[in-house]
């Protein structure tokens, strides 16, 4: 069993930046953060897996991942915010494997979910 806690969401203008937290209770392999704004369907954000990392074309060039094996925590850095960033993040975790290529945006191969937090873009 594996428990995620997330942190970190809030609300910030355009241009600004946040950072997500996202601690875990036992091991993982793969880390992921995925997104699902109101009337929308969830969306993969990015995937930290192995000290690789992979992120959805939108947010490339602007939200980082790094993980703290000290800590067990992960962390989405999110910057250059804009308005369409709006929306519930949620970590994932995948306790049994690492993540390639589009395999890592597959949200059934995550077990483990966390809570979600409210990250709001203001223009």
């Amino acid at each position: 069993q594996v428990q995620l806690v997330e942190s970190g969401g809030g609300l910030v203008q355009a241009g600004g930046s946040l950072r997500l937290s996202c601690a875990a209770s036992g091991r993982t392999y793969t880390m992921g953060w995925f997104r699902q704004a109101p009337g929308k369907e969830r969306e993969f954000v990015g995937a930290w897996s192995g000290g690789s990392t992979r992120f959805a074309d939108s947010v490339k060039g602007r939200f980082t991942i790094s993980r703290d094996n000290t800590k067990n925590t992960v962390y989405l850095q999110m910057n250059s915010l804009k308005p369409e960033d709006t929306a519930v993040y949620y970590c994932a975790a995948d306790e049994r494997s690492y993540c390639s290529g589009y395999g890592c945006s597959d949200f059934n191969r995550y077990g483990y979910w966390g809570q979600g937090t409210q990250v709001t873009v203001s223009s």
